[in-house]
């Protein structure tokens, strides 16, 4: 699964596999913590990802929405995602 961005000791990931299931979402990794986030919707549907971390991530993904739905694309088709650059 490849990191598609790391900021303030958060990674993103994206699984890259052909028909992964839908809807689109990236995987987050917090100190232990895990979590998944619908790309669609910024709503955490899986894990306990700390709020103030989850709240960086879904401001993430709403800046870069664009770019995280290509990379969905890249990945159902097997393809390797592109990295996205991290909050600043």
């Amino acid at each position: 699964m490849p990191t598609l961005s790391m900021f303030f000791g958060i990674i993103i990931r994206m699984y890259y596999a052909p028909k992964e299931h839908n809807p689109p979402h990236v995987h987050v990794y917090y100190q232990g913590t895990k979590g998944v986030i619908n790309i669609n919707t910024c709503e955490m549907t899986e894990g306990n990802i700390p709020t103030r971390q989850a709240r960086m991530v879904i401001a993430w993904i709403e800046i870069h929405k664009e770019e995280l739905l290509a990379d969905w694309e890249l990945c159902q088709n097997g393809e390797k995602p592109f990295s996205i650059e991290p909050l600043k």
